[in-house]
């Protein structure tokens, strides 16, 4: 039951950790770890893919500062939405609100296509017998859904003890294989320009980029968080630098245990499924029971990955339902669980029709399913960000009152825009290596966020223009 109120607004004390547990999840190490490392490894530049973690890292610190230094000026939930109609104005951000809806919304779909699959192969492993991947994702579908229909703290109680499980065992294989390295030994050859520049630099760069979505959620959680302007600033921070040293320090690791001339032919046998680089190192370095631990907790990571999607969308409903932009009925709180329910109900309906089309369709859930929608995503958080540092630098520069810290204010959010449109353009030039699917398909999923941003605007030029034909006549 949901109980109506002119401006409902969630409630909750989760401190810093409990956000950075939320969105270190969103961005599932260990999934990156074992698909996105390998493609950065095998398609880019073999030995020195760590870079491109770093550089992916330094990023979205820079575009971290000016998204911070901004926060106190946006005193509500909605992230990218929020920002950027604060900087810009409602026609842009009602554009960026649909492009965040269609980026979370496809990375959540194919969250799900790879998590069914992967849950049928691991049975399969075990002897089970093989059933369809939709059956294993509808049941993960309904967990979702009980889980992000109450309170924040709930979900944020499971995604931590998944998150430190999964983050545990990573360590721990890091610490062995440096311990006892490969035939190399610890080599410091991924950080050397002879390295990380033989190869595509580029392609290392993008799929570093795929493994950082989610990490602006922060922000989402405001209504939610005990301090609100500490909190979310010390969160943004922490996971940028979290999930890029850690994704960083792991790719170094596996260079370590296979060594750097033939790491790069190892992470192309596994995207020639000849192998798996993940696991088969684990089961090279902690024996059979750490391949089988590892296994099950790459579940769990994909688990917690869409159960913060999940919660991240839902509250993104909330908040446009709030600001008069979607039906009014996702605006609303439940009396008891103080959560915003009936979004979480209709995001619950979302994801169930799409990824029951894909099954009707008997799209393969990794190539089909995850790597389309993963491609979407990408282009599309890549396309928020941009535009929520040039609302950020526009904002501070009709407002230079508000902070007058060049640094924060006016160079870092200039520097993320130039990095971003690097990446912009590195995704788009590669996107092919990302869906995995033609030019034609490739190019029409690419155009499909910055259809949804031209749409947004248009929708809020006529709406607005109705509402000044009302008032005249």
């Amino acid at each position: 039951m949901t109980t109506p109120d002119t401006e409902p607004r969630l409630h909750g004390r989760l401190g810093a950790v409990a956000i950075v547990f939320m969105v270190v999840a969103a961005a599932a190490p260990l999934t990156v770890i074992g698909g996105n490392m390998p493609l950065a490894m095998g398609l880019g530049n073999g030995a020195g893919a760590p870079v491109g973690f770093v550089i992916a890292a330094l990023v979205l610190l820079l575009f971290s500062i000016g998204f911070v230094t901004m926060t106190p000026h946006v005193p509500e939930a909605g992230a990218f939405f929020s920002y950027v109609t604060v900087g810009l104005g409602e026609r842009v951000g009602r554009g960026v609100a649909v492009v965040a809806l269609i980026a979370y919304t496809a990375i959540q779909v194919g969250i799900y296509g790879y998590i069914g699959w992967a849950i049928d192969d691991t049975v399969r492993f075990y002897g089970g017998p093989q059933l369809p991947w939709p059956l294993y994702s509808f049941a993960v579908l309904a967990i979702v859904a009980f889980l992000g229909y109450r309170h924040i703290e709930l979900s944020a109680k499971v995604l931590g003890v998944a998150l430190a499980l999964e983050i545990g065992i990573v360590v721990l294989l890091d610490l062995v294989i440096f311990t006892d390295p490969g035939p190399a030994g610890v080599t410091l050859d991924s950080f050397t320009p002879a390295v990380f520049t033989n190869g595509t630099l580029g392609i290392a760069v993008l799929f570093a980029l795929t493994g950082f979505i989610g990490f602006e959620a922060t922000a989402v959680f405001r209504d939610e968080a005990r301090d609100p302007e500490r909190t979310i600033p010390r969160a943004t921070y922490a996971a940028v630098l979290i999930i890029g040293g850690f994704y960083a320090l792991t790719a170094w690791a596996f260079v370590v245990a296979i060594g750097p001339d033939q790491v790069a032919a190892v992470a192309q046998q596994t995207l020639d499924g000849e192998g798996n680089m993940l696991l088969d190192t684990t089961a090279d370095t902690l024996g059979r029971v750490g391949r089988d631990v590892v296994n099950v907790l790459l579940l769990t990571s994909l688990f917690a990955c869409v159960l913060s999607f999940h919660n991240v969308i839902a509250r993104y409903q909330f908040v446009l339902a709030g600001k008069g932009l979607l039906p009014a009925r996702l605006g609303t709180v439940h009396s008891r669980h103080k959560s915003p329910a009936f979004s979480s109900v209709v995001q619950t309906v979302t994801a169930f029709v799409i990824v029951a089309v894909f099954a009707v369709l008997q799209i393969d859930p990794l190539v089909g399913v995850f790597g389309s929608m993963a491609g979407v995503a990408t282009v599309g958080m890549v396309l928020l960000m941009l535009t929520t540092s040039v609302a950020v630098l526009v904002f501070f520069v009709r407002n230079p009152d508000a902070d007058r810290r060049l640094w924060q204010t006016r160079l870092a959010p200039t520097l993320a825009c130039l990095g971003l449109l690097g990446s912009l353009w590195l995704v788009l030039s590669n996107f092919t290596l990302v869906t995995g699917g033609s030019l034609t398909v490739s190019t029409v999923l690419a155009a499909v966020p910055f259809v949804g941003l031209l749409l947004g605007a248009l929708a809020w030029k006529q709406r607005s223009g109705v509402a000044e034909g009302s008032e005249v006549s």
